[in-house]
């Protein structure tokens, strides 16, 4: 009897470990399609009609409804139900370039640094669009430390703090004096300078989490030097930002629009993602992410056909002539309406689209 049980719980566990393997194997493919299929659709786009390569990028999340007896499922207290979050990163011409499953919980923050770093495309990430949630002094200091540009949309744009870069210079802002606070302490930057350093590069290489990394770097820890150099480092640079943000309205339009191209991925995701009511239907973290990269290839796969069956159309000489600057602005590769989801699929793999 203890050996049929003993054997039984083997074949069990040797079921799982293989169960366990194809998964990861799955994701891998996953994420290396998606690689293929944004790698395709850059080189793909005509600079005519798309613009020159991008590096600007936006990033927000968006809630799915999900079964919750599992750990990462939590009840959201905005959207009045359980589920996860998936936090998108996408570029300026609508084109996704990495995703990743989160509780709602988790910060905002680590899942927008973790996708600038962590995507598996061409892209190169200069300019990182967010919304208030996206951002925090922390952020900024490590996005200056990893080499690109936290530019937010801050909803409480009134209530934020301007920091002096000297104590030399205590004249000469009169007129901003209601919103200037303390000068910056340089010396404990560059006290601090190696550590911060070093943890900007465990973030880069990966040898740590960026959620464990940054969760040293709270208001919790407050006593530490390295967190209190990294606040007087994003203070700095958080200033600089809202000194162009306030100055520069083609920045403001520029960050705006950027986070309008997000919204209206997220707004597809409800076309793609209709069975079962939207919700991923399963308590085991691998299947949603698996629904997870679906739901990212499948959008990308519209965006690279629709970006081909434009560009086809556009470069006939009577829609060339009648297209300005600005219309081409407005020019976006997300549209589903040309689409069915319901019915039957019939994939031809031997055959491809008449675009040239």
């Amino acid at each position: 009897m203890c050996s049929r049980y003993l054997a039984k719980r083997i074949a069990i566990l040797d079921c799982n470990a293989v169960s366990r393997c194809a998964i990861g194997h799955a994701k891998k493919s996953y994420r290396k399609a998606v690689a293929i299929v944004t790698n395709g659709t850059l080189r793909a786009r005509n600079p005519l009609i798309w613009g020159d390569g991008t590096t600007s990028c936006a990033s927000d999340s968006k809630h799915f409804g999900a079964w919750d007896q599992n750990l990462t499922t939590q009840w959201h207290v905005r959207y009045g139900g359980r589920g996860i979050m998936i936090y998108w990163h996408v570029e300026r011409k609508s084109l996704c370039i990495h995703s990743q499953l989160k509780s709602p919980s988790s910060s905002e923050v680590a899942a927008m640094i973790e996708g600038v770093i962590r995507h598996l495309t061409e892209m190169n990430v200069e300019r990182q669009y967010v919304d208030s949630h996206g951002q925090s002094e922390v952020a900024f200091a490590f996005c200056r430390l990893l080499g690109f540009d936290l530019l937010p949309r801050l909803k409480a744009i009134h209530s934020q703090r301007l920091y002096r870069p000297d104590p030399a210079k205590t004249g000469g802002y009169d007129r901003l004096a209601p919103v200037l606070s303390r000068q910056i302490d340089w010396d404990l930057i560059r006290q601090q300078y190696d550590q911060m350093v070093k943890y900007a590069s465990a973030l880069r290489v990966g040898t740590a989490q960026t959620e464990a990394i940054l969760r040293r770097f709270t208001r919790n820890n407050v006593q530490h030097p390295t967190y209190k150099a990294l606040a007087e480092l994003g203070k700095a640079v958080k200033t600089i930002f809202l000194c162009r943000y306030l100055d520069s309205e083609a920045l403001r339009r520029e960050i705006h629009e950027g986070l309008n191209v997000i919204e209206q991925w997220n707004g597809a995701n409800d076309f793609v993602f209709f069975a079962k009511k939207g919700d991923l239907a399963s308590n085991r973290h691998e299947d949603h992410e698996i629904s997870m990269l679906s739901l990212h290839l499948l959008q990308n796969c519209m965006v690279y056909v629709n970006t081909l069956m434009m560009q086809h159309v556009l470069q006939k000489p009577h829609w060339e002539d009648r297209m300005t600057p600005n219309d081409l602005r407005a020019l976006t590769p997300l549209f589903w309406e040309h689409v069915n989801p319901y019915g039957r699929f019939e994939l031809d793999m031997q055959s491809r689209l008449a675009f040239a």
